[in-house]
């Protein structure tokens, strides 16, 4: 176990990105390659989809491409602004300690936000230049 562990069982649209990152694993890979992402191929969650680009020496991230509908749901134009440029809007709550863990533990994990608007978020590892490169993120909206 590990911060933002990733239950087993995920709620069914988190569950579709999982499968998808999944499947795009090679062979005996721990983690997919980033340049194998086609956010197109991922449907309807490619909406409420974004990524992050991870630098390291230090540690920063950055978002590559936010999805349509979390920029319909009031969240300002992000792409290409580091985390931690300023304060995040909801659903990026904890995002930084929540990028920071994914990388650490070459794992998926999971953020669930109970609040008042409350949402799930799933940030999935993923390989390039020979390290954690890219985070997929998909946020879900019970």
């Amino acid at each position: 176990m590990h911060p933002y562990s990733a239950p087993r069982t995920l709620p069914p649209r988190l569950d579709r990105a999982h499968a998808y990152w999944r499947s795009l694993i090679r062979k005996k890979a721990p983690m997919p390659f980033w340049d194998d992402l086609t956010p197109s191929d991922m449907g309807d969650l490619v909406d409420d989809a974004f990524t992050l680009e991870v630098f390291d020496k230090p540690e920063r991230f950055r978002f590559a491409l936010v999805g349509e509908g979390l920029e319909a749901g009031g969240v300002p134009e992000l792409e290409g602004t580091f985390l931690g440029e300023g304060s995040l809007p909801s659903p990026f709550d904890f995002l930084l300690s929540q990028a920071s863990a994914t990388v650490e533990a070459g794992q998926p994990t999971l953020h669930r936000f109970t609040g008042p608007d409350r949402y799930d978020r799933l940030l999935l590892p993923m390989w390039g230049d020979g390290r954690t490169g890219l985070l997929l993120g998909v946020i879900d909206r019970p």
